[in-house]
C-alpha cells in the first residue's frame, strides 16, 4: 500500500490562517474613500471661489459703498422717510452730480482736442524749426508726415486697433455689468442695513450680537472718516493744482483742478495717472513747455501726498498710525488689487478699533524705556555736553 502524500490536491484539510500583520485593517478603505472625498470637496470648492472671486470683489466693493452712505440714509430715515427712499435719493443725488460733472468735463475736452487738432501743424513746425536750430538738421513737415504715414508701425497700430474693436466694447459692456451689479448690491445693503443686522444676529447668542452690532457701528464710524479724509484730500489737491494752472494761465483751471482732486483721490491706483494726463493735455494746447511744467508739479506733489499729506490726515481721521496706514495700502494692493488698496484703510482701522477692546493693557513702569520727561533724567543716562556747559556757568 503507497503512502499518502500531505501535500495532494485531495487533502481538505484547514489551510493555516496568514498572520495578523500581512492582513489589512478594517478602518483603512473607509479611511481612504473619506481622504478622497475631502479632496474631491477641496478642489470643487477652490474651483467654485476662483470663478466667484470677481462676484465677491464686487460685493466687497458694495459693502463699503453701503457703509459710507448709511450716515445719510439714517439721518433722512430718522426725519420719518422710507429707507429705501431716503438710499434713492441718495444715489440719485451721488448719480446726477457725477454725469453732470462728466458731461461738462467732456464737451470741456472735445472742444480742446479739436483746438490741438488744428494747432496742431503750428506745434510741429516749431518743434522742428527748433531742432534744426538746435542740431543743424534739415527736416521738413512734408518729409515727417510722408515717413509716418507710410511706416509698418502706424500700419500695424491701424489693423490691431480695427480687430480690437470688439475686445474694447466687451470689455466696456462688463464693466459697465460689474458697476450695476455694485451699486445693486450697495443700495440693498443700505436699504435694508437693520434688517440685514437682525438677520445676522438672528443665529447668534446674545453676546455674540452685541459684538457684532459694536462693530458695524465701527465699520460706519471709520468708512465715513476714511471718505472725510480723502474728500480733505481731494479738496488740498484740487487747490494746489488750480494755483499752477492759474498762474500758467491754462484754460478750465477750475473744472481741471475739480478733476485732478476727486480722481486721484477715489480712483486708486491708477486714478494719479487719469488725473494728471489731462491737465497735461490741456497745458500742451496752450504751450508745449507748459505741459512739462504741469507733470513735473503732478509728479513732485504726488510724492508730496504719499509721504507727508495723506499719512498724517489718515492717522487723524480714521486714528491709525500713518505707517500702519501705508502697509495696509501695500498689503490691500498685494491682495486685491485696486480695491485692496481702496478698502484697506477703512478695513484695518475697523478691525483695530474691534480688537482694540479686547486687549487689556498695562500701566508702564518706571524701570520701562520711554520718552525723556523735561526735568527728568533716567537712570544711568550721562548729561549731555550743552547741559553740563549751562552747569558750569552758574557754578562761575
Amino acid at each position: 500500500m503507497a503512502a499518502t502524500d500531505d501535500t495532494s490536491p485531495d487533502d481538505h484539510s484547514p489551510r493555516p490562517r496568514p498572520a495578523d500583520g500581512t492582513r489589512l485593517p478594517r478602518w483603512l478603505p473607509r479611511a481612504v474613500v473619506v481622504t478622497l472625498a475631502l479632496f474631491a470637496c477641496f478642489q470643487l470648492a477652490s474651483w467654485a471661489f476662483h470663478q466667484l472671486i470677481g462676484l465677491l470683489i464686487n460685493i466687497l466693493i458694495a459693502f463699503f459703498l453701503a457703509l459710507a452712505i448709511e450716515p445719510a440714509v439714517d439721518r433722512m430715515a430718522a426725519r420719518g422717510m422710507r429707507r429705501g427712499l431716503a438710499t434713492g435719493l441718495v444715489f440719485l443725488g451721488v448719480t446726477v452730480a457725477v454725469l453732470g460733472f462728466f458731461t461738462i468735463l467732456g464737451s470741456m475736452l472735445a472742444g480742446q482736442i479739436q483746438t490741438m487738432v488744428e494747432n496742431f501743424p503750428s506745434y510741429l513746425d516749431s518743434v522742428i524749426r527748433w531742432t534744426n536750430r538746435t542740431f543743424r538738421t534739415t527736416l521738413s513737415r512734408v518729409e515727417i508726415q510722408e515717413s509716418v504715414l507710410h511706416s509698418d508701425w502706424l500700419q500695424k497700430y491701424v489693423r490691431n486697433s480695427a480687430s480690437g474693436v470688439l475686445d474694447i466694447s466687451a470689455t466696456v459692456l462688463g464693466g459697465l455689468f460689474q458697476l450695476l451689479t455694485v451699486l445693486l448690491f450697495s443700495f440693498y445693503f443700505a436699504a435694508d442695513g437693520p434688517r440685514l443686522r437682525r438677520a445676522l444676529c438672528s443665529v447668534l447668542p446674545p453676546q455674540r450680537q452685541a459684538e457684532v452690532l459694536r462693530a458695524w457701528e465701527i465699520a460706519v464710524a471709520k468708512t465715513g472718516g476714511y471718505i472725510y479724509s480723502r474728500a480733505l484730500m481731494a479738496l488740498i489737491s484740487g487747490l494746489a493744482h488750480y494755483v499752477l494752472l492759474e498762474v500758467l494761465g491754462v484754460p478750465y483751471a477750475p473744472a481741471l483742478a475739480v478733476w485732478v482732486g476727486l480722481v486721484s483721490q477715489f480712483i486708486p491706483t491708477i486714478g494719479t495717472y487719469l488725473a494728471g494726463a489731462l491737465p497735461v493735455l490741456l497745458a500742451f494746447s496752450v504751450n508745449p513747455w507748459y505741459a512739462v511744467w504741469v507733470l513735473c508739479f503732478v509728479v513732485v506733489y504726488q510724492q508730496f501726498e504719499n509721504y507727508l499729506l495723506q499719512p498724517r490726515i489718515t492717522a487723524r481721521t480714521v486714528d491709525i498710525h500713518p505707517a500702519v496706514a501705508f502697509g495696509s495700502v501695500i498689503a490691500g494692493a498685494a491682495l486685491l488689487g485696486p480695491v485692496g488698496a481702496l478698502v484697506a484703510i477703512p478695513a484695518t482701522a475697523t478691525l483695530q478699533a474691534f480688537l482694540g477692546a479686547y486687549v487689556k493693557r498695562y500701566e508702564v513702569t518706571a524701570d520701562a524705556p520711554g520718552p525723556d520727561v523735561p526735568g527728568r533724567r533716567r537712570a544711568g543716562a550721562r548729561p549731555s555736553v550743552l547741559a553740563r556747559l549751562v552747569r558750569a556757568l552758574r557754578r562761575r
